[in-house]
């Protein structure tokens, strides 16, 4: 991507790098020396600024805090073996929230704003980027409604910002799960598929109550019968049944996950049969019990591929294989870590190196 944007560069006068502890990095707590704003006004994008992290000052009117016109995104940036940086598929985040932006009301970012704010703030920050196995820099693209008006309508302004957060593994083990029965994430004609403040908010609530009887994390269900799989709280869910990758199919309800897409990619690619389509919950209990359903997993930006190992519904639990044995799943995580890390053959051209 070409530099051709004016952008303001103020630095911090003292670096946090020789007090921050990398082999202590909880997700998304510990932020890097600089973030990345814009603002939208009068029909056009202005003050595009790398400037110290920090407090962004705000009305207590602004629609954002009122109406919800708040979308996000997350992607990641990878030290390679020579240590240059990579950033992978950065081009589908970038679709992905201009798809959240026009559900939401909201102005689509310019490519080049997106694409080059983004080069330039981990060029800045360039020494966060861990150099660990299984570790990043985690990318925080987010906008939110600024205008201080408590009106019913889309905001005029907005502001854009690049948060980053270098982080270790998002999940450590196995995941406990929960299918949800009476609590509901997304519905059709919704906005179920962008990654908007609101669907999180509506989440939280059912997934403290599982906490409380011992699980990681839940599997939401379609919103009229609880019938059919959609995806998990932190990502997208695919299943190995009869030997294919079987995942819901992307719908209103359920995200157009990047990892999603590039597993399936990556398993075409390897010959492995993949349906996208409904998952009952009926399908996935029986594929259990009978066997057919061998190998189960989250999969996310954050989460990567994370198991899961057991699966709780209508009060009984369900244990799965275990994890250590699953060909498929850790075979794909594999191929998917090495591309990303520069350790294997970029075939499908996913990193973009800065």
């Amino acid at each position: 991507m070409t530099d051709t944007l004016d952008i303001k560069i103020e630095k911090v006068d003292n670096t946090r790098l020789s007090v921050t502890d990398f082999s202590q990095l909880p997700f998304g707590k510990v932020f890097t020396d600089h973030m990345f704003t814009a603002d939208f006004e009068n029909g056009e994008w202005k003050n595009l600024q790398i400037l110290p992290y920090g407090p962004i000052p705000m009305s207590p009117a602004i629609s954002a805090l009122h109406y919800g016109q708040a979308i996000f995104e997350g992607l990641k940036a990878y030290r390679q073996p020579d240590g240059k940086i990579s950033v992978f598929r950065a081009d589908k985040n970038f679709e992905r929230f201009n798809k959240s932006a026009a559900r939401m009301s909201m102005p689509t970012i310019p490519e080049e704003i997106f694409m080059q704010g983004l080069a330039a703030l981990i060029s800045i920050d360039e020494k966060w980027v861990p150099s660990q196995d299984d570790y990043a820099l985690y990318v925080r693209p987010v906008m939110f409604a600024t205008d201080p008006y408590l009106g019913v309508k889309a905001s005029d302004t907005y502001k854009f910002a690049l948060l980053t957060t270098p982080t270790g593994p998002y999940y450590s083990n196995a995941l406990k799960v929960k299918i949800e029965t009476e609590f509901t994430r997304a519905d059709e004609g919704g906005v179920g598929f962008a990654k908007t403040a609101g669907n999180y908010a509506r989440s939280l609530y059912p997934f403290e109550q599982a906490k409380k009887e011992g699980f990681d994390q839940l599997i939401w269900t379609d919103s009229v019968n609880h019938e059919f799989i959609e995806e998990a709280g932190t990502a997208n869910l695919i299943f190995v049944i009869n030997g294919k990758l079987v995942t819901p199919s992307v719908r209103s309800t359920v995200l157009d996950g990047v990892t999603r897409d590039t597993i399936i990619k990556l398993a075409t690619a390897d010959g492995i049969e993949v349906e996208e389509r409904r998952v009952s919950v009926k399908e996935v209990i029986e594929g259990i019990e009978n066997g057919s359903l061998t190998e189960a997993f989250a999969a996310g930006t954050a989460a990567t591929v994370t198991h899961i190992g057991e699966i709780g519904y209508l009060g009984k639990n369900y244990k799965l294989t275990d994890p250590s044995t699953r060909k498929i799943s850790n075979g794909i995580a594999k191929k998917l870590n090495n591309i990303r890390y520069g350790l294997a053959t970029d075939e499908f051209g996913w990193n973009w190196i800065l």
